[in-house]
């Protein structure tokens, strides 16, 4: 991914997001990142995968 993500104003509806300490998570299990970017190449499952967006509150 080219560049850090950008907060929008609303909620990027094809995206639930649990993680409340992230700086993008808005109310309701929204995320308000424009783009994300899930990491690690290979992956055999879930438990293997990263989202690389995450960025602290």
């Amino acid at each position: 991914m080219s560049g850090q993500a950008k907060k929008m104003p609303q909620p990027n509806g094809g995206i639930k997001c649990l993680v409340n300490t992230c700086h993008y998570y808005g109310t309701g299990d929204h995320c308000h990142a424009d783009k994300i970017e899930v990491q690690s190449p290979n992956a055999q499952s879930t438990e293997m995968t990263d989202c690389a967006t995450f960025l602290p509150e």
